[in-house]
């Protein structure tokens, strides 16, 4: 900071710009969640929209410890649309649809409903290609565990996934741990 404050949209700016230096075309989402320390509603090239929770919960944070590079993956994916534009299609318009209603459900406060829409979204994830593994094994550990929902996050095909928790989030964290996850991390939304 060298004794400067910046504001949120500053340092979501600046986030931003040193991540088109490492994966080429960011989504624009991490920069502003993490400047902005709330979930983001964001459809590119559309305003981001900060969501107040209707109520709080608890995500559990799953590291594969398998590097993956949202680069090569964003490629990959771009490769699959341009064989087959109407597939995608109907598959994008899918996830739009879930994550419309997971903002409708985060807004209501509806976590057993969000957990669904993100099993949802990660079933249609790994159709596309994305998942892994690594992430596939975290995901029915959390499941298993006692979570409301799971998926990757990020690029996918290795690096970190979620879990939505509404109690014990420990229970599922130690069950990463065990399912072999290099490291976990919890985080309260409120």
């Amino acid at each position: 900071h060298y004794g400067r404050q910046l504001t949120s949209r500053a340092i979501s700016d600046l986030v931003y710009r040193t991540e088109i230096i490492f994966h080429g075309t960011p989504s624009g989402i991490d920069n502003t969640v993490v400047a902005f320390e709330r979930p983001v509603y964001f459809v590119k090239g559309q305003r981001r929209d900060v969501i107040w929770v209707g109520k709080p919960f608890s995500l559990v944070i799953g590291d594969t410890g398998v590097p993956s590079k949202t680069r090569d993956v964003v490629e990959d994916v771009r490769r699959v649309w341009l064989s087959d534009r109407s597939y995608c299609k109907t598959l994008f318009g899918s996830i739009g649809g879930l994550v419309d209603a997971a903002k409708e459900a985060l807004v209501a406060g509806e976590m057993h409903r969000l957990g669904q829409l993100m099993d949802a979204n990660q079933h249609l994830l790994a159709e596309l290609g994305v998942s892994s593994p690594e992430l596939d094994r975290l995901i029915t550990a959390a499941r298993e565990a006692g979570a409301l929902g799971a998926k990757l996050s990020g690029g996918g095909r290795g690096g970190c996934m979620i879990a939505l928790v509404d109690e014990k989030p420990e229970r599922v964290a130690s069950a990463l741990l065990m399912a072999g996850a290099a490291s976990v991390m919890t985080t309260s939304i409120h």
